[in-house]
């Protein structure tokens, strides 16, 4: 528990889309593992309890690159990634997504071996189906948390009863009945489902996405923390039970060209505290996002990112609060159901 929340609540630390690969790799290796992120917004996630992110590639040295021809993009870190991902003090992973078999089965399995062997969680992918879709599992001072990573893409990643692979759910027909039971028998305080949904570089989520994220709830999940536009979108916080939607983290690292109007070198690093009746808050810290490395946003970049943030949840009913270090979502009609916690000292964490 951080010194900043109440006995009985959890704050989790959200990342989007994290590459190490290609361009990342390449300075991970000449700089040190450590010099990806600068010690501003590692200090932000070291005063979360759990810290969760999409890592979009494969750590291996194992592998080939997939063989389908239409595949632009082939994600593959060093080893030494998994240093980096310890030193940020990430607790799990999800490697549901369009990476995790960039370079074929191999190299998924040694991925799985490197984090589990470096103490990280994993879901979202496995040795078989059962693998797959079971989740990662987190335990704060009693407080438990189950962690689902699934993919709507693509559906040759998927896992089978005998072939490892990716937990696969056609999301845009609905959500799956296995996935609902799941969410529903996770035996846990807190549910976080972290889906990889929808095409890159979206303004808003889809509609699809918006039905999926509401059948999530409905299901039992008490957050839903999606990825794969690699930009922000606007969140939905819902009150009776408590829940918090995240349509799109956004990416937190990467090498990947800027867009000009959609910033995607423009992030967020979202923290939610919850407990076992539900949320207790939302807040995000602006982030920019050079090549290959990470920072906590200022100026001119962090103006843009709160003017954003502000207009992509009024969509959703969300109101947005500057609290100088960080940026605080409530609902618009704000009903007492996300009482706020502790005070933050003055200055951040």
């Amino acid at each position: 528990m951080t010194a900043s929340t109440p006995a009985g609540t959890v704050t989790l630390a959200l990342l989007g889309d994290t590459m190490l690969g290609r361009g990342v790799g390449e300075r991970l290796l000449v700089d040190g593992p450590h010099r990806l992120v600068d010690r501003g917004v590692r200090d932000r996630l070291q005063d979360a309890d759990l810290r969760v992110l999409n890592l979009e590639c494969c750590i291996a040295e194992a592998g080939q690159p997939w063989p389908d021809p239409n595949k632009a993009f082939f994600f593959r870190a060093p080893p030494a990634a998994v240093e980096t991902l310890r030193w940020l003090g990430v607790d799990a992973v999800t490697l549901a997504n369009n990476h995790a078999l960039d370079y074929g089965h191999e190299a998924l399995t040694e991925t799985l071996d490197r984090l589990h062997g470096a103490g990280i969680a994993t879901t979202g992918a496995g040795a078989d189906v059962e693998a797959a879709r079971a989740p990662a599992r987190l335990e704060v001072e009693g407080v438990r948390v189950a962690v689902f990573g699934v993919t709507d893409h693509p559906a040759s990643f998927a896992a089978g009863p005998a072939r490892g692979g990716v937990a696969h759910a056609e999301l845009q027909r609905g959500v799956p009945a296995w996935l609902r039971q799941a969410i529903t028998a996770a035996a846990a305080d807190v549910v976080v489902v972290t889906p990889h949904w929808g095409p890159n570089l979206t303004r808003e989520p889809l509609g699809y996405v918006q039905r999926a994220a509401d059948v999530l709830a409905d299901a039992g999940a008490t957050v839903v923390a999606g990825h794969s536009a690699h930009v922000f979108h606007g969140a939905r916080l819902c009150e009776d039970p408590s829940r918090a939607l995240l349509y799109d983290l956004g990416d937190f690292l990467d090498d990947y060209v800027t867009h000009p109007s959609l910033r995607n070198d423009l992030g967020l690093l979202w923290r939610v505290t919850v407990d076992a009746h539900g949320v207790r808050e939302v807040d995000a810290v602006p982030l920019r996002l050079d090549f290959a490395a990470t920072r906590v946003a200022t100026g001119e970049d962090r103006a843009w990112i709160d003017d954003r943030l502000r207009r992509a949840c009024a969509v959703f009913g969300t109101r947005v609060r500057d609290a100088g270090d960080r940026l605080v979502l409530r609902p618009a009609e704000h009903s007492g159901r996300l009482p706020p916690v502790a005070a933050q000292p003055p200055g951040g964490r």
